[in-house]
């Protein structure tokens, strides 16, 4: 196993890297004193788990693995405070360490770990993708993406996406100022951001409370027109299902 450990706290990291290294599985270990340290190892590392301390300053463990691109590694948090447990869960986390924790606790945790690992099907995409699905909205809502490119991190706010639209492998964040590409399916990507954004075509979404008003098409479709002043187009296949979602989620940002 490759294991990847973000702990803000130099004591902490020791302490789990002397732990893992007791195992006889685990082939290598790196660490990360941050979010955004931790997205370029993992990009590099590929590790199969990562070990997600939950307080850290400016982006937490929770928000991390909220932002990770699929197909993710495994998370394990660790903590000081039981009071992130059912958040931790939310975010389809293996396990939730408590520290301070010993070796057996660890073991257990592995133990989860490498069970989850045996099940993966590395042929099967949609399997691998569905397994590491991150929490919705509804569960945890996400306030922020880091968006890592070129050995830089970005951080985009949720409430500053407009509108998404596919890109061969990738999503483009069209925001106020700027357009951001986002290595991540568009499926994937409504998971994380949750109800306040809807599909509105195959290759296109909308965040619900930027929509002004819709236009009616011929043959069913439709034209989405956004407070920005920027025109995305709908399909007939998602559009009664977009309306229902504006009656549902009348919330508008900014």
């Amino acid at each position: 196993m490759r294991i990847l450990i973000v702990d803000d706290e130099r004591p902490a990291r020791d302490k789990l890297r002397r732990l893992l290294n007791q195992e006889t599985d685990i082939s290598a270990i790196q660490e990360a004193r941050d979010a955004y340290e931790a997205l370029h190892i993992i990009a590099e590392f590929q590790p199969d788990v990562a070990f997600l301390d939950i307080q850290m300053p400016e982006v937490t463990g929770i928000e991390l693995a909220a932002s990770l691109p699929s197909p993710a590694p495994l998370i394990v948090f660790v903590t000081a405070y039981d009071q992130y447990a059912i958040r931790a869960f939310d975010a389809n986390a293996i396990d939730y360490l408590l520290k301070p924790f010993d070796q057996a606790r660890l073991q257990r945790a592995l133990l989860r770990v490498r069970t989850r690992l045996q099940e993966r099907v590395p042929d099967d995409k949609l399997a691998l993708s569905a397994q590491l699905t991150p929490p919705t909205a509804s569960a945890y809502p996400v306030q922020q993406l880091l968006i890592t490119e070129r050995g830089v991190t970005r951080v985009v706010r949720t409430e500053q996406i407009r509108w998404i639209e596919t890109a061969d492998n990738y999503v483009v964040l069209h925001c106020e100022h700027e357009h951001t590409l986002m290595r991540q399916t568009l499926s994937s990507l409504l998971d994380t951001l949750g109800t306040q954004f809807a599909r509105c075509h195959r290759r296109a979404a909308v965040q619900l409370g930027w929509i002004d008003r819709i236009i009616s098409l011929e043959k069913g479709d439709a034209e989405i027109v956004l407070r920005s002043g920027e025109h995305v187009v709908c399909s007939r296949q998602y559009r009664l299902e977009l309306i229902e979602k504006i009656q549902a989620n009348p919330s508008r940002p900014g």
